[in-house]
């Protein structure tokens, strides 16, 4: 009997195809930026509070609801892992002014607070957002 959910795809997969990614909210998971960074990927590792990252990963202290917009500049992809509704609209800002596509899973029965795609993974949902940038 075959498992479907080993064929799914994972987050890394969608965020790999990326040359620059900024995380948001690293806290203390690293694996998925460390993956990222073994796979040839500039990540950008943000957080409220000082964070040990893996090698390869740059981290950057900031707050999403108060950002420093040089942080996000060249992303191509902003991404958050278990990001709770009340940030869901911050980040999309964050996003919105690099011109970059945001990726984020969600807690539990959490659902998105903004417009967004959904891909099945097999962490779960991953929600898409690629929103314009305002004029």
């Amino acid at each position: 009997m075959c498992d479907s959910r080993r064929r799914s795809p994972a987050m890394i997969d969608y965020l790999r195809e990326y040359d620059r990614l900024v995380e948001i909210g690293i806290g203390r998971r690293a694996d998925l930026a460390a993956a990222l960074a073994k796979a040839d990927v500039a990540v950008t590792a943000t957080d409220v509070y000082p964070r040990a990252v893996p090698d390869g990963v740059r981290f950057v202290r900031d707050d999403v609801v108060d950002p420093d917009p040089d942080v996000y500049a060249d992303a191509e992809a902003v991404y958050a892992r278990n990001l709770p509704p009340e940030l869901h609209r911050p980040t999309l800002e964050v996003a919105r002014e690099a011109d970059a596509t945001l990726y984020f899973t969600t807690l539990g029965g959490d659902q998105p607070a903004i417009p967004v795609e959904r891909k099945t993974i097999r962490e779960g949902t991953l929600y898409v957002a690629r929103a314009e940038r305002r004029s």
